[in-house]
């Protein structure tokens, strides 16, 4: 192996030399220089070209509308490179570094559709693209065409890189704190978000930030497919009750001026909507059959945040 594969090898998985503490080696490996031997050659696959770090400022060079989302998740770098074969198509590695193991979760659970694979903390495979996090960091693997070889190479690949990682990780707490008796939806129809750019993907509200998210807070969107037809609730934390008042008054004075005493509002659509602050959380039920089952579901919420002490 080359001095500049070598360099290159450690380099993707021994981020934290120059980034952080995550990645670690065996005594063995570490005597012997740290060579990288599993990543130089996986089935033929050899890296080819050299790593490209993108930081907040550069990730526009690698992707253009996309970036917004990783930003929004409190990016932190992006380093990549290209493994090829002979004849055969290249397989792409992407390994990205958030601010937390939370902004990692959300990144990754925020496109989830595929089944998983059983790699890292979360993962999933299918059309030759592996995505998965672990610790703070999200990753993605795939084929620039598809064949069994080659995503033999991409499991592969993805087991090794997150067996490198000894960082750990959990799921936000906040996605705990949703009601979930007698209403049935999938886990990957319950978002983590940090912005309203997030939140309008899933479910747009307003183009302006009128519930006053924050990178350093956390909300979640979930999806609930019910008798009366689907309805969305959102849950979000802010530093201080003052700073949840001040979030649903903004929220209700630009989406729901009509409303209430009781915080709800039948919208254009026939469907109710209904906001509360709870403590140092406010909750919204979107497009609710009618104005008692949204109240009930802010109810379900405020028992499940007393039973948590929050």
């Amino acid at each position: 192996m080359t001095d500049i594969f070598r360099s290159l090898l450690v380099g993707i998985l021994l981020m934290s030399l120059f980034v952080s503490p995550c990645f670690a080696y065996s005594k063995q490996e570490a005597g012997m220089n740290v060579t990288v031997s599993w990543l130089s050659d996986v089935q033929g696959w050899r890296p080819v070209s050299e790593l490209s770090p993108y930081n907040s400022n550069t990730i526009f060079q690698h992707m253009n509308g996309a970036a917004e989302l990783y930003l929004a998740f409190n990016f932190r770098e992006l380093k990549t490179t290209k493994f090829e074969k002979h004849a055969r198509p290249s397989i792409i590695v992407e390994v990205y570094e958030m601010a937390s193991s939370e902004d990692a979760y959300g990144v990754f659970t925020f496109e989830q559709q595929d089944p998983g694979a059983g790699i890292g903390h979360g993962s999933e495979f299918g059309g030759g693209l592996l995505r998965f996090w672990k610790g703070r960091y999200f990753v993605t693997i795939f084929g620039e065409e598809p064949g069994v070889d080659i995503e033999e190479a991409i499991l592969i690949i993805g087991r090794r890189i997150a067996a490198s990682i000894t960082e750990s990780g959990n799921p936000p707490k906040i996605m705990a704190y949703l009601p979930d008796k007698a209403l049935m939806f999938s886990k990957k129809d319950a978002w983590f978000l940090r912005s309203h750019i997030h939140l309008n993907q899933r479910f747009f509200v307003a183009r302006t930030n009128i519930l006053m998210l924050t990178q350093d807070g956390e909300a979640v969107l979930a999806r609930y497919e019910t008798k009366d037809g689907r309805i969305h609730v959102l849950l979000v934390r802010y530093p201080t009750p003052d700073k949840a008042d001040a979030a649903v008054a903004s929220f209700r004075n630009a989406y729901m001026p009509d409303a209430g005493p009781s915080g709800s509002v039948k919208t254009e659509n026939g469907r109710w909507t209904s906001a509360a602050r709870l403590n140092n959380f406010a909750v919204v039920v979107f497009d609710a059959g009618d104005e008692s089952s949204a109240i009930n579901i802010i109810n379900a919420t405020r028992e499940i945040l007393k039973k948590e002490g929050l």
